[in-house]
């Protein structure tokens, strides 16, 4: 169960981020690769993303295609399919736990957890 006061966050391609984020030079500042400012969401983006709308914000990640070509491409695909170039991002650990940083750690937590599918690389596996 995840607290209230852990929200979500948006990740979105960079060059997209000034159509949802109402946060001048959006796109050209560095903070939003590393998750490191909440952006004020446009309003009237609200609904349309509001899974990661915490009281009209998000704790933006900005990704490029030159630092993180699949994840990119992933999202860049996502939007092509829903109209909306924003997928959910959360850390990748179980409450208590620090953030999962090997394949090991994963693969514990992944058995560990509620997850159904883990994506480790070019691998799937399904529980």
């Amino acid at each position: 169960q995840r607290e209230p006061f852990r929200p979500f966050a948006p990740v979105i391609l960079r060059d997209r981020a000034p159509e949802y984020f109402d946060y001048p030079g959006v796109a050209e500042h560095e903070a939003p690769r590393y998750m490191l400012i909440v952006a004020p969401i446009k309003e009237e983006k609200w609904d349309e993303i509001q899974a990661v709308c915490h009281m009209g914000t998000g704790r933006l990640q900005a990704i490029e295609r030159e630092t993180n070509p699949r994840y990119y491409g992933l999202i860049e695909r996502f939007g092509e399919l829903t109209g909306v170039p924003v997928v959910l991002n959360t850390s990748f650990n179980l409450r208590g736990e620090p953030i999962v940083n090997t394949p090991q750690d994963a693969w514990n937590t992944f058995q560990n957890s509620d997850i159904d599918i883990l994506a480790l690389g070019p691998f799937v596996v399904r529980k």
